[in-house]
This record gives structure tokens, C-alpha cells and sequence, in this order.
């Protein structure tokens, strides 16, 4: 479908993983805003709805983020319907659960691929241009997990950790660039994640039943009734991205906020605990 250039005023979204969860509600977010979009997924006729209702001002494209000849075809195309891109937001991805010892090296290998290395690609396509244009603004859709190591997550939270480390540095080298990044921390949200997307060891052992174990279970039981709403946080995502000063972390949902605050209080009360030994590691003759 040829889509329209459109008001030249109106900010160009490119989201990835648009079929499902987040990267959905996001895209009918900006569409209904009047503004225009470039919505991604691996199927594009998933995403056919959205495209109709943007009347010209979006695109379907198809993108597996693992696949370079189609990260390659999908800026292209974008390129080709709106000129630029004024936010990238990398939301394709899954999960998968796991003790670290019951992992599956060819499961974490391709999560790995999408979560994390399907995301630097798309940065790294989308950055000459932004650059050029001093503007642009990137999203990751991290999670509390990329805070917050689970039982049971390990793997997944080692995605969502690297994830977090490469845009606080990415947006330390951009920030005289006109660009900005933010990483958006979800807590349990009531999106695919836990259903249909989630990935699960195929050798569990006994040893991690109590922890492992036990909480794939409750994520299991929980799917479909988690607090969190993706509608709302899709709006408060373009309400952050919007602000005159947008917050380079973003945690969504009273859960994850509770997560994260006792990980902060756990973090500076061995960092206290071991402030007069640490400063003991220093060479003594400066």
C-alpha cells in the first residue's frame, strides 16, 4: 500500500513487532493521533487494520529483526513513503523461561538474536540519518527485567540488561546530537509475552522446582490477568517521548515500579555496607 508524505509537521514512528501487545496498541496510538507510521511485523498482513486506519499515513512492512536483508528493505521502504524517521522504537522480541543451568543454548541464542542484537541493528540503520537530521529519538522496550533478575528469567534478563546498557551508553554519545533515548521498563503487562510468544526449557530440573520452577507457574497462571494495560502504556510512552525533557527510563505499572524501587534500596545497601572496603581496593599512593 503507497502511503501519503503527508503533513511534514507530523512525526514519523517506526515500531517493530506491531502484530500483538505493545507494539500494537503503540501504532494504533500514533495513528490515531493523526500522525504517520511505519508499522512492522514479521506477517504485515497482520497489521493491515492499522494501515487502513492510518488513510495514508502509514506502511506495513515486513521485518524479522534477525534477518539483515529485511531490516535493510523495511528503512528502505520507510525512507521511500516519509523521507525520515523521527522515533525508532525496538518492541519485537520474546521471552523465555528458564533456570540458568536447565538453559537451552540454541533457545538463548535465539532470543538473544532478536532481544538484542535484531535491536542494535535497527539502531544502527536508523542512526546516519538522524544524525544528519541533529534529531530522532530512540525507544527500547526493555523491561523490569532488564532491572530486576528473576528466578527463572535469567536468560531473558540478560537480553533486557544488555538492551538497557547499549541505550544509557548510546544516549550518552548522542545527547550533543539532538537525539534521545529512553528505555521503557514494563512490569507484568497483559500482552502475549506470557501466552502464546512465551518460550519455556524443555529439561527442567527437579533442584529449581521451588524457585524456577515455581514462578514459570505463577507467570503462566497470571497471563491473560496482569495488572497492566497496554492501551495506557502506549499513551504514557508517547506522553514521554513528547516531553520538552523525555526520561531515559520509563517504568510502566505499579508492579514494576515496586520491583525496581526494592532493587534500588537492595543496591544501596550493599553499596553503603561496603563503601569503606571498596575505597580500601584503591591504590593507596595516587
Amino acid at each position: 500500500m503507497t502511503a501519503s508524505k503527508g503533513s511534514h509537521d507530523t512525526p514519523v514512528w517506526f515500531i517493530t513487532g506491531c502484530s500483538t501487545g505493545f507494539g500494537r496498541e503503540l501504532a494504533s496510538a500514533v495513528i490515531d493521533k493523526g500522525w504517520r507510521a511505519v508499522v512492522a511485523a514479521r506477517n504485515p498482513d497482520s497489521v493491515g487494520d492499522l494501515v487502513e486506519r492510518g488513510e495514508g499515513r502509514a506502511i506495513a512492512v515486513r521485518l524479522d529483526v534477525t534477518r539483515a536483508d529485511e531490516i535493510k528493505s523495511a528503512i528502505a521502504d520507510a525512507y521511500a513513503a516519509f523521507d525520515h524517521i523521527d522515533v525508532l522504537v525496538n518492541n519485537a522480541g520474546f521471552g523465555y523461561l528458564s533456570a540458568v543451568e536447565e538453559g537451552e543454548e540454541d533457545e538463548v541464542r535465539a532470543m538473544f538474536e532478536a532481544n538484542f542484537f535484531g535491536a542494535a541493528a535497527m539502531i544502527r540503520a536508523v542512526l546516519p540519518r538522524m544524525r544528519e537530521r541533529r534529531s530522532g529519538h530512540v525507544v527500547n522496550i526493555t523491561s523490569v527485567g532488564g532491572l530486576v533478575g528473576n528466578p527463572g528469567s535469567g536468560y531473558y534478563a540478560a537480553t533486557k540488561f544488555a538492551l538497557e546498557g547499549l541505550g544509557e551508553a548510546l544516549g550518552r554519545e548522542t545527547e550533543g546530537l539532538g537525539i534521545k533515548v529512553t528505555a521503557v521498563e514494563p512490569g507484568p503487562f497483559r500482552t502475549d509475552w506470557a501466552g502464546r510468544s512465551l518460550k519455556q526449557t524443555r529439561n527442567p530440573i527437579d533442584d529449581y522446582a521451588q524457585t524456577s520452577g515455581t514462578r514459570r507457574a505463577a507467570i503462566a497462571e497470571r497471563s491473560g490477568k496482569q495488572p497492566g494495560d497496554p492501551a495506557r502504556a502506549a499513551q504514557v510512552i508517547i506522553e514521554a517521548v513528547t516531553s520538552p525533557e523525555p526520561p531515559g527510563h520509563l517504568v510502566l505499572g505499579g508492579p514494576g515500579l515496586e520491583l525496581v524501587r526494592n532493587k534500588l534500596a537492595k543496591l544501596n545497601a550493599d553499596i553503603d555496607a561496603w563503601q569503606a572496603r571498596s575505597q580500601w581496593a584503591d591504590n593507596p599512593v595516587q
